[in-house]
């Protein structure tokens, strides 16, 4: 080995040092990346015939824990349902607020059933038949405002969905192109590892709004599946498709709202469970639909026992109160809770709230008979009032008959919803319940993603740690490549002043 042969050495280790720094600065630059897994660059000492002939420099590789990647995915997934679901349901709890609360259904009906009590002291009080009637005007606008809160989120959660899939097409499609990119590069032996992680930062978008996983293939590229085994596609020629639709109490899917295609194929059932989209999907044709079923059960239950006693106080757009016993059956009532309005007559006359509305003919399984006061008819009476606040407001619409059993199951427009309580028996019982319910329900989301967050931030820590960028670790291999190169440099500047000797003493020989 002669002087020719280390000065090539020592210019080969400079080449190597210099493509290790600029390694470096790539991991250290990337450190806060999403995903990104460290590189390196492998590198091997050259013989022939046992005569060494410096170090080659290999393609950059990364390491990747795959277990702690899959559960991080996973992870992600469930933190994004947790927060789509909290987000959304934010303004349902601002307008339910928690029983007994001010200005929550338990509430508006207490101040309803105080007015009545109030009035039986003094029936013929004008005032206090104006304050019954003031009294039912907020319970309703209460109901309307906590129904419309409902079709608002459910809204939300549609164009969520929209714009969700959107994002969900441009992660698979930049998968799909890393993909080609991969199995080229790996097929002609260059590095994949930048392709790699970008590939694993269009999964991190993927995971957070489906939970889907990546199946490595044999080529290099991988499959998208989610939990359920769909695997979704990651070329443009088959990509999901979501027509926007306007949510309303009617508004279900299956059915009036179009599901979420690919290829043809209504896939919303297989996406639905985790991530955001699963989140978007559960509230949108779940949870917010049982929490409308069972307000529209409320108040037609409010609305009907009421009117059984003799007093139409609440009744729908056209004026009615409406009936059970439809198929499904709500089907008569879907939606009343977004109208329900004090009759109208009432709101003209609101000495009806003594006197009564409508007569009833009794009946063994009813209410017993009655018959309004007339214009001429004592100032004093009292009979309706005393109906109301012991029927009405009773668990029994006669003394010794049970009122009739609201509807837990069977719930909304298809029929298919339940609610999680028991039957209620009387309304205020039916208020503290239904706003216990959907609280409790609401508040499982907070609860749960504290604890939720707390995991996948020790997964990342975890992945960070085994497969990321530790800034410790690539200092010291700077601090060991500058020494490297300068022992290189300094090897090259030997054999410089070597060669410049020789060339000296040849000039003075010749």
């Amino acid at each position: 080995m002669g002087l020719e042969s280390a000065l090539l050495i020592s210019g080969g280790g400079i080449n190597n040092i210099s493509a290790q720094f600029a390694l470096i600065a790539h991991n250290v630059a990337n450190a806060g990346t999403a995903a990104y897994a460290s590189e390196t660059l492998p590198q091997q000492s050259l013989t022939a015939d046992g005569v060494g002939l410096g170090v080659q420099t290999g393609v950059a590789t990364r390491y990747v824990n795959q277990q702690l990647q899959s559960d991080l995915w996973s992870q992600n997934g469930a933190v994004s349902a947790l927060q789509t679901t909290q987000t959304t349901l934010q303004p349902v709890s601002a307008a339910l607020g928690t029983p007994g609360q001010s200005g929550s259904l338990s509430d508006l009906l207490g101040s309803l059933q105080n007015a009545f009590s109030a009035l039986l002291g003094t029936p013929d009080s004008a005032a206090l038949q104006q304050q019954v009637v003031t009294s039912a005007q907020t319970l309703a606008s209460g109901i309307n405002a906590l129904s419309n809160s409902y079709t608002s989120a459910r809204q939300s959660a549609e164009n969520d969905l929209v714009s969700s899939v959107g994002t969900l097409n441009a992660a698979l499609s930049t998968i799909g192109t890393l993909n080609n990119q991969i199995v080229a590069a790996t097929a002609s032996g260059q590095s994949v590892a930048d392709l790699q992680n970008q590939r694993d930062a269009a999964m991190q978008t993927v995971s957070g709004l489906t939970g889907a996983q990546a199946i490595p293939q044999s080529n290099g590229s991988i499959l998208v599946a989610t939990a359920n085994g769909l695997v979704l596609p990651t070329n443009s020629a088959s990509a999901l498709s979501i027509t926007p639709a306007t949510m309303g109490p009617n508004a279900t899917y299956p059915g009036s709202i179009p599901g979420i295609m690919m290829g043809g194929v209504d896939v919303t059932a297989q996406l639905s469970g985790s991530g955001q989209i699963g989140a978007d999907i559960q509230l949108r044709d779940t949870t917010l639909p049982t929490y409308q079923g069972e307000l529209d059960e409320f108040a037609q239950n409010t609305a009907s026992r009421f009117s059984a006693q003799g007093l139409t106080l609440f009744t729908n757009a056209s004026g009615a109160v409406p009936t059970s016993g439809g198929t499904p059956p709500q089907a008569n009532y879907v939606g009343f809770a977004s109208e329900i309005q004090v009759n109208p007559a009432i709101l003209a006359n609101p000495a009806l709230v003594t006197d009564g509305t409508n007569a009833i003919t009794g009946s063994a399984t009813g209410a017993t008979s009655f018959t309004p006061n007339p214009t001429t008819g004592p100032a004093g009476f009292t009979t309706l009032i005393s109906r109301v606040l012991n029927y009405t407001f009773g668990a029994d619409v006669q003394a010794g008959v049970a009122q009739p059993a609201s509807l837990t199951t069977s719930l909304g427009p298809a029929g298919n919803l339940s609610a999680p309580y028991p039957t209620p028996g009387t309304i205020s019982d039916f208020a503290a319940t239904l706003v216990a319910a959907q609280a409790s329900d609401i508040n499982t989301a907070t609860t749960n993603l504290a604890p939720a967050q707390s995991l996948q931030t020790t997964l990342k820590s975890a992945f960070t740690s085994g497969s990321g960028v530790n800034i410790d670790t690539e200092m010291a291999n700077m601090v060991q490549l500058q020494n490297a190169y300068g022992a290189n440099a300094r090897i090259m500047e030997a054999v410089q002043t070597m060669w410049s000797d020789l060339l000296n003493f040849t000039s003075m020989v010749g």
